[in-house]
């Protein structure tokens, strides 16, 4: 075979005209290797031009800081190696390069390929196109933009975010029956040297626990009997988790439900009980202690200080490659925490609230996406009382949230400009009005009742009688179960109302803001917000986290595993580079944090990487025309 009948299946020197591949041909210099060789370095060795193995073998990957081999790779006959590195990585070899004994190669200078590239615009798109695809990989972006020369080790930064349950020593559990004496389980207690005790019914299922605190408060402080049934001062809820969750959904869980106990559960049994302090003793440098900080806190001012602190917190954890789904977690958990916190003292100041509520967050902190240029999105439902306590009700629950929410504001969350706060009497109702809210809404199905339908349907609880939001679930359900047709259509305009900003050309589409030309990063996000939202009612799934609908839309077969990979791996890339950006206009710039992006301001890397995710909006945009408006055109 010539060299050019070789070129013409080379991907993408088949893209380059035959006259062309005729004079390139003599460019190439033939290379042998009789033995295994390192041929390239990654970050170290400067690539002088580009290689296609004839036959042999290459053998790719990163190397971590503790010299593990990550991402290996073999390449065979045709491959192209070292056009990426050439163009986007400062003409650095990306990854460590092996040629097997007895590989011969085609080289092609640097000059050369260049020329190529500036020629040919598919050619050049070949490998942007390709290394950007490849940055939608986690764990490839990781090295691609981190060097192993740097201080901090991948492996070693991920150990708090990627350590399951089963890797921490948990205790085995102790049990008592429920009709067991108090006194008696006290001595079983001490015996054990165990500070939770576990207590099950008759037939054998924990009926809750007991702990030296359950003791103290319960039995010694209110005088009561010993001899009285362990059953009669339990503690619940019991909180389970299982063993191959990560020690950071434990902490959370643990911060969440104020518990400071887990069962941990496998395969159905229960297999051991873990403690906060034993996790957090784990975890001694973790952002996760520092929740602990914020339940401490004492004053305004320090829950103040305390949120002021969260960006620096986040430049690390981003600096360390942590996963941006976590580090929303993280920022949601601290900000629940801090309006736990601020009930818990208004609470105290104005009285115990004449009926059961609920204090629930909606938008992107109802989704547990909450970023650090953050506003007030919250709502109050209270029981229904009858018709003589209605007022009083009322008149509690709007003073308790208008002292809410400028407390809120106060420490950094400020008010929302588009009112939907619990201190906007339209958002703080009984049950039964909340009830109405969303029936209408369905009812009407128009634009303007469509986005408060979609606002409100990312809603969360984080404090008061979680029943009463299940039970306006429930009621949800129900209605989610009839012809929804109108209310899906006019979710479908707005997931596909706002283009992703993308030129005819795939550049970056930009809007003037100032003297600077931006995107605006968040509306950029919103389309998957917004389709995965509606694919998530259509479902009836109620995860309000968008991660979280996207893998329980995959679990239920609507998205495919190429398609859940897609949305997650854009999404949180996104969401990185949002929370980055603000983290350093807060710290760097010591300016308020918002959303617009300089694409001048970004790497090669980043801006290719962009251009994918961008492409892949589009096509799920395209699939809901399809769908939900019957038309690709829209």
């Amino acid at each position: 075979m010539t060299r050019v009948e070789f070129l013409k299946n080379v991907i993408p020197f088949n893209l380059l005209p035959e006259e062309v591949l005729v004079g390139v041909a003599d460019l190439f210099h033939e290379v042998k290797y009789v033995k295994d060789t390192v041929i390239y370095q990654q970050e170290l060795t400067k690539m002088k031009g580009i290689d296609i193995i004839v036959e042999g073998e290459y053998e790719s990957f990163f190397y971590d800081s503790s010299h593990s081999r990550r991402l290996l790779e073999h390449h065979h006959g045709g491959f192209c190696y070292g056009g990426v590195s050439v163009l986007l990585n400062r003409k650095r070899s990306l990854r460590t390069v092996i040629a097997k004994k007895g590989t011969v190669i085609y080289f092609l200078p640097r000059k050369d390929f260049r020329a190529l590239c500036n020629g040919y615009e598919d050619f050049f798109h070949h490998f942007t196109t390709d290394f950007g695809k490849r940055m939608l990989n986690e764990e490839f972006a990781h090295f691609a933009k981190h060097p192993t020369s740097f201080e901090e080790s991948y492996i070693a930064s991920e150990q708090l975010y990627s350590r399951k349950i089963e890797s921490i020593g948990y205790k085995d559990i102790v049990y008592c029956d429920s009709l067991t004496p108090i006194f008696e389980a006290a001595l079983i207690m001490a015996e054990q040297k165990t500070s939770c005790l576990i207590v099950r019914d008759q037939e054998n299922k924990v009926a809750g626990f007991i702990t030296d605190i359950t003791l103290r408060d319960k039995v010694i402080a209110n005088k009561k009997d010993p001899n009285g049934l362990v059953i009669d001062v339990v503690d619940n809820p019991v909180m389970t988790i299982n063993s191959q969750a990560y020690v950071y959904e434990a902490v959370l869980m643990m911060f969440t439900t104020k518990t400071k106990y887990l069962l941990v559960e496998d395969k159905g049994s229960l297999k051991g009980i873990i403690s906060r302090n034993r996790l957090l003793s784990e975890q001694a440098q973790s952002p996760l202690v520092y929740i602990q900080s914020v339940k401490l806190a004492v004053s305004l001012e320090e829950l103040k200080s305390k949120w002021e602190q969260v960006p620096q917190m986040i430049t690390q954890l981003l600096g360390r490659g942590v996963n941006a789904e976590i580090i929303n977690q993280i920022i949601s958990t601290i900000a629940d925490t801090i309006a736990q916190k601020v009930i818990e003292e208004v609470i105290k100041e104005i009285g115990t609230p004449p009926a059961e509520f609920v204090f629930m967050v909606l938008g992107s902190e109802g989704r547990k996406e909450q970023t650090l240029k953050t506003d007030q999105d919250n709502a109050i439902i209270y029981e229904d009382k009858a018709n003589e306590q209605r007022e009083l009700v009322r008149e509690y629950f709007l003073k308790f949230s208008t002292i809410v929410s400028d407390r809120l504001n106060f420490i950094g969350f400020v008010y929302c400009t588009g009112g939907f706060m619990s201190s906007n009497p339209n958002w703080t109702h009984s049950l039964s009005h909340w009830k109405r809210n969303y029936e209408s809404w369905i009812e009407d199905s128009l634009p303007e009742t469509v986005i408060k339908f979609s606002t409100f349907f990312d809603c969360r609880y984080i404090y008061g009688n979680k029943k009463i939001i299940d039970e306006l679930q429930e009621f949800l359900d129900e209605k989610l179960q009839q012809p929804m047709g109108k209310l899906f259509f006019y979710m479908a305009n707005n997931a596909v109302q706002y283009q992703p900003p993308l030129t005819f050309f795939k550049n970056i589409k930009t809007i003037t803001i100032g003297s600077h030309e931006v995107f605006d990063i968040k509306k950029s996000m919103t389309p998957i917000v917004d389709l995965v939202r509606l694919y998530a009612l259509k479902n009836r799934i109620f995860k309000t986290n968008t991660g979280e609908r996207i893998k329980a839309l995959k679990d239920a077969g609507i998205f495919s595993e190429t398609e859940y990979h897609e949305l997650t791996q854009s999404y949180y890339y996104l969401m990185a580079m949002r929370l980055r950006k603000q983290a350093s206009q807060i710290i760097h710039d010591k300016s308020l944090p918002e959303n617009y992006i300089d694409p001048n301001n970004l790497t090669k890397i980043e801006q290719v990487t962009l251009k994918e995710i961008f492409k892949t909006i589009e096509t799920f945009q395209s699939k809901l025309k399809v769908e939900y408006t019957n038309s690709l055109f829209g």
